[in-house]
């Protein structure tokens, strides 16, 4: 939900009759300037998953003030493996909510539930395959016919076009639970990972892992997509405008500046946060070019095209995912990427 300051200024002023006007001057700048603190627009912004370097620009944007830049009031509220912000967004529960992948703002226009993705911080999804060295799995082709762990989401998500670029099978599928224990005991053992997590943990114990970004292989899903309803976008549009510059001011301070005030705010809301941890999440994303590249080297940060959202329809249209008169471009809108 979303919160409009407000403040009853007739209250305060009913006794103004008895007062000189030296007096009333004064409380009337009293007033003004209250009513100036209170109007800050109060936003609630749900991300993915529990805070982390991959929600650095956000928080950065919120320690140093950005936010309250644009008269905004916002809460980070982190994600989680119990909490799901795309449906706490549709149900009105959150103002933005951080969607992971291209796929959830299609799927918004599927169902015909009235959101749409108003900027996509990441240019490259963080998503990778992980395999061991010298296991002649160098390359994502070498992996087609091999098993490999993935979760339920990447499934439905990512493994799509890995059937439909590579040919890769279902029988490949084995369950995923989150751990890399099974990778550290079998060198034959292929999983699913986030370029700024699973690799870091792998190489932590000695591991220096084969590490297969898929944006690199063609996957053309955008990553950390800011999402909102129809409604707050028709009806106050520059609360979201002044929401997507902010993060994006934020963004660009974290990568190219001191992180240390978002990692603060990070670790206060994930204690199981480490600086070294932080410090390899943000170093990928500038190594990778995570956020800082594709449409954003000519758009800016947060910037979507429309040749690349057809791409990536129609590359998932034709896998069955969604049917090919379906409204795509109503997924997203670029009103907002211009301050």
């Amino acid at each position: 939900m979303f919160l409009f300051g407000s403040y009853d200024i007739t209250k305060t002023m009913m006794t103004k009759r008895a007062l000189p006007f030296s007096a009333l001057a004064t409380l009337l700048g009293m007033v003004l300037t209250s009513f100036a603190a209170h109007a800050a627009d109060r936003i609630v912004f749900g991300t993915d998953w529990r805070a982390q370097a991959e929600h650095g620009g956000f928080y950065q944007a919120l320690a140093r003030g950005f936010y309250k830049d644009r008269r905004l009031d916002v809460e980070i509220r982190q994600g989680g493996p119990q909490i799901n912000h795309a449906q706490l967004l549709a149900a009105g529960r959150v103002a933005f909510a951080l969607s992971s992948n291209s796929f959830i703002a299609l799927n918004y226009v599927r169902e015909t539930i009235p959101m749409v993705a108003v900027a996509a911080i990441f240019q490259k999804d963080p998503q990778v395959l992980i395999a061991h060295p010298g296991q002649g799995n160098d390359t994502i082709e070498a992996l087609k016919g091999k098993p490999v762990y993935i979760g339920a989401d990447t499934r439905v998500g990512s493994w799509l076009f890995l059937k439909a670029r590579f040919g890769f099978e279902e029988s490949q599928i084995r369950p995923y639970t989150f751990s890399i224990a099974p990778f550290l005991v079998r060198p034959s053992t292929i999983q699913q990972g986030y370029l700024g997590s699973e690799p870091f943990l792998i190489e932590q114990q000695g591991i220096e892992p084969v590490v297969h970004l898929l944006a690199d292989a063609g996957y053309r899903s955008y990553g950390a997509l800011i999402q909102t309803s129809r409604r707050l976008a028709s009806e106050k549009p520059d609360v979201v405008r002044g929401f997507v510059q902010a993060s994006v001011r934020g963004w660009r301070d974290y990568l190219n500046g001191d992180p240390a005030p978002g990692n603060a705010l990070i670790r206060r809301d994930n204690p199981e946060m480490t600086d070294a941890l932080l410090d390899y999440g943000r170093r990928k994303m500038n190594e990778y070019g995570i956020v800082e590249s594709g449409d954003a080297k000519t758009q800016g940060i947060g910037a979507f095209s429309e040749a690349r959202w057809r791409e990536f329809f129609t590359t998932m249209s034709a896998a069955g995912l969604y049917p090919a008169e379906m409204a795509w471009r109503a997924a997203y809108t670029t009103r907002f990427l211009t301050p």
